[in-house]
């Protein structure tokens, strides 16, 4: 088998990274070497490569869905926002600017042209490919400087895959206008629609599903149900909001939710540890009665820690009896002083001082995979941040950084996923757990749920056809077909 296939969706979380995973596991355990892809990705959570590259957080949990390795070349373009006009952009893994929404067009023809050098590259070296896209085809305002949709497929002659949300309601309006606003060449390569998020009988919809079929002249390759605790590694702040809370736990974890949240995957983890609830939040209530706090990673330190004095949740914290622990941005928030003349540029501010360290940002952000060991147990980690944290001298060690009472800080991501360091660090500040839950066992278990999924509720038989033979020729048009861009 060899080939290549786009998975668009209607919306941003309609589930195009868990369908692409889904389809990535199916086919590789046909023993098909496959590989994911997505040339550009819009995310806060990332991961780091063996190599030291930074990628979004859903090419790796996909790469691992294929049982490979993630390289650079599975998401080649990164983009990491720093406030609502201003982006990092991360190019084959390493940042190559800083730039806002009206100067990132200039560099699509450069970015587009190594996309498809990345995609070009893992189709030489796998049989299938399959593609992420990213947000909505249908964002017309975009087309002309598209890399990732419908520009990448007509650049590459990929075949496409609408999947739409029913859960969020208008399932057949979004599919069909999706399809009705894109411009004749480009509905030429979308082949067919996949309904995701389904609660309820399929009988019911197949009425839908005809009307569907007969106004498009498109299949529809299958209904995706609804499918509890596939909560894991998500790629976008958005799912945060659905985000299920088991709310019978013993132990209460509550991590602050401030508006450049990133590497959230962190807590993941945590939540899966029978009898421990995580809930995100945005209010100082919460944090006097928590079991454990936590600052996660952020994207913009200064500014997310002016959040928190805003918000009255940093007076909150210093309020606090009980453990917190800060990773990453959150170390960075706990230290005593803040320089930051690269993210920010604001230069000297004061941290909430309930570390003994100092942070001073860098230009060159740093990017590794150490390994270390606490509490008796080994921990292999990432990290990714421009903010160099210094403990002060003789404070007491945690990992790489530092613990001061009941407050924690790490530059280190992943951490708890170690399943032995986990558990102590919990016995550690007071909240043992009795379980024996290996949590890189249960992502695997996970990845095979969506697996199955796709094996039992999509015409697998008719994607192979799609990945092996490509674009459907001689499909029908759907007026009012599209704003021309080129």
């Amino acid at each position: 088998m060899k080939g290549a296939l786009l998975v668009a969706g209607t919306t941003s979380d309609a589930g195009k990274s868990v369908v692409t995973a889904g389809i990535c596991r199916w086919l590789a355990r046909q023993g098909v070497r496959v590989a994911p892809f997505k040339a550009q990705n819009m995310s806060l959570n990332s991961f780091v490569t063996a190599d030291g590259a930074e990628i979004g957080r859903a090419q790796a949990t996909q790469a691992a869905a294929c049982g490979v390795e993630p390289t650079a070349d599975m998401n080649p373009v990164l983009l990491k926002p720093g406030s609502d006009r201003r982006s990092q952009v991360v190019v084959k893994g390493r940042p190559l600017a800083d730039v806002d929404a009206l100067t990132y067009p200039n560099l699509k023809r450069h970015l587009k042209a190594v996309a498809l050098e990345s995609l070009a590259r893992l189709r030489a070296e796998y049989d299938v490919v399959v593609c992420e896209g990213a947000g909505s085809p249908a964002e017309i305002n975009l087309r002309a400087n598209d890399i990732a949709n419908m520009g990448l497929a007509r650049a590459a002659g990929l075949p496409v895959v609408v999947v739409g949300d029913i859960d969020r309601g208008g399932v057949f309006a979004h599919l069909y206008g999706t399809l009705a606003l894109l411009e004749p060449e480009d509905q030429a390569l979308i082949s067919g629609f996949v309904i995701n998020k389904f609660r309820g009988a399929v009988e019911l919809l197949e009425p839908g599903l005809d009307m569907l079929r007969g106004l498009t002249h498109r299949e529809v390759y299958g209904v995706l149900p609804w499918l509890d605790g596939l909560w894991m590694d998500v790629e976008d702040s958005l799912a945060l909001d659905n985000r299920p809370e088991t709310g019978d736990g013993h132990v209460d974890v509550v991590v602050v939710r401030y508006p450049r949240i990133s590497n959230f995957t962190d807590l993941d983890a945590l939540a899966a540890e029978p009898g421990v609830n995580v809930r995100f939040v945005t209010s100082p209530r919460e944090i006097a009665t928590a079991d454990l706090v936590v600052l996660p990673g952020s994207r913009a330190t200064v500014s997310d820690l002016a959040w928190l004095r805003e918000r009255g949740i940093a007076d909150a914290l210093l309020r606090r009896r009980g453990p917190v622990v800060g990773i990453c941005g959150g170390y960075q928030m706990l230290a005593e002083t803040i320089h930051d003349d690269v993210e920010s540029r604001q230069g000297t501010v004061p941290g909430l001082g309930l570390l003994p360290a100092t942070v001073r940002f860098v230009p060159e952000k740093v990017l590794a995979r150490p390994t270390g060991e606490a509490y008796g147990h080994r921990v292999a980690a990432y990290e990714i941040h421009h903010g160099v944290v210094t403990p002060a001298p003789g404070a007491e060690p945690f990992l790489d950084g530092c613990r001061r009472g009941d407050v924690w800080g790490t530059t280190w991501h992943g951490a708890f996923e170690n399943d032995g360091f986990r558990r102590a660090f919990l016995a550690e500040i007071g909240l043992p757990v009795e379980s024996a839950v290996d949590f890189a066992g249960l992502r695997e278990r996970r990845l095979d749920a969506i697996g199955d999924l796709i094996e039992r509720h999509l015409d697998t038989g008719a994607l192979v056809d799609l990945i092996t033979k490509g674009p459907r020729p001689g499909t029908a048009v759907i007026p009012p077909g599209g704003p021309r861009w080129a």
